[in-house]
């Protein structure tokens, strides 16, 4: 869901904006106040912003220019001042948009979305946790909060392929870059030591999920 602060003292309109835009999976939250509105943007996440010129306590203008100096939110201006000295002046300031008053709110609608697409901003996703995390301090590896029980040489092989995650990585880079593997070892010594890896961190070790093999390459760690 999209979220939208507005800084709008006409409380009809903003009630009316915030109908509409719910009707489009959009969150509306409005600030009669211009310095309100202005403490919100710097502390709560917001997608765009909708500001009007003619404010109590600061100008519109004034407003524009203050978000621009601490955030590079969207901005469209939504003001009856048609002066195009207004205008020139909200585009200088940093304003993306300039929406004259009265407008019919499905326009908003509009204006939104192709606003936010020339930002290319999708809703925030939240980030996947690792399924294998690497303590080197404590030289443990667990998956899932579980810890997992390897020999010197499985450590190492799997330390190497977190610190590599969803990197395609050869038998020789694993040789050259495993402390624990003896480097006179032969490259079938590597499928022996996968083998018994994924006997640890496998569900089914004969169907891998997170060490694959990639033919003609080697192996790749999928660690979310």
């Amino acid at each position: 869901m999209l979220r939208v602060a507005m800084i709008e003292d006409d409380a009809e309109l903003a009630e009316l904006i915030t109908e509409t835009l719910a009707k489009h999976n959009m969150e509306l939250i409005n600030y009669d106040s211009p310095s309100l509105g202005v403490s919100a943007l710097k502390f709560e996440a917001f997608d765009l912003l909708i500001l009007d010129l003619s404010l109590p306590e600061i100008d519109g203008l004034e407003v524009c220019r203050t978000v621009r100096e601490f955030s590079d939110i969207p901005i469209i201006i939504s003001s009856a001042r048609s002066d195009m000295e207004d205008k020139s002046a909200c585009f200088y300031m940093g304003a993306d948009d300039y929406l004259p008053k009265p407008y019919d709110a499905k326009e908003l609608v509009l204006r939104i979305r192709s606003v936010m697409r020339r930002y290319k901003k999708e809703p925030l996703q939240p980030q996947k946790k690792p399924i294998f995390v690497h303590d080197e301090a404590r030289h443990e590896i667990r998956k899932r909060e579980a810890l997992l029980f390897l020999t010197n040489a499985e450590y190492g092989i799997l330390a190497y392929f977190i610190k590599r995650a969803g990197f395609a990585l050869s038998r020789e880079e694993i040789l050259s870059n495993v402390d624990a593997i003896s480097f006179e070892s032969s490259l079938k010594s590597i499928d022996v030591l996968i083998g018994r890896l994924r006997t640890k961190i496998e569900e089914d070790p004969k169907k891998p999920r997170h060490l694959i093999s990639l033919r003609g390459i080697g192996y790749k760690l999928i660690n979310e």
